[in-house]
């Protein structure tokens, strides 16, 4: 199987500024195809207002995943990508399942 490297350009917009005050639990995930894969960040703000997942390639502009608005349930998008707000341990998760080559970047 192809092992499959994730990288993901993670950003938060918090009242309608950006900022960057997320901590990743790991800059590198590894699955392998047809696996699900989680990733995710620690929040240093509890509450954010909303939260944006974007995949990056390299020389590419970042390309939008999925976004999470603050008290959401649980966002799925296509199928695969499903995005979590965890208010107890602050963090957020972006789960993708029957990952596949081109979630590599």
């Amino acid at each position: 199987m192809m092992l499959l490297c994730l990288f993901l350009l993670f950003s938060k917009m918090v009242d309608k500024s950006f900022q960057d005050e997320t901590e990743s639990k790991a800059d590198v995930v590894n699955g392998f195809e047809g696996s699900n894969v989680s990733l995710s960040h620690r929040l240093t703000d509890s509450d954010p207002y909303s939260l944006h997942w974007y995949r990056q390639y390299p020389r590419s502009k970042p390309e939008f995943i999925i976004l999470l608005m603050r008290n959401s349930a649980p966002v799925k998008t296509d199928g695969r990508f499903t995005a979590k707000h965890d208010k107890q341990s602050k963090s957020v998760h972006l789960e993708i399942s029957n990952a596949e080559v081109a979630d590599s970047a």
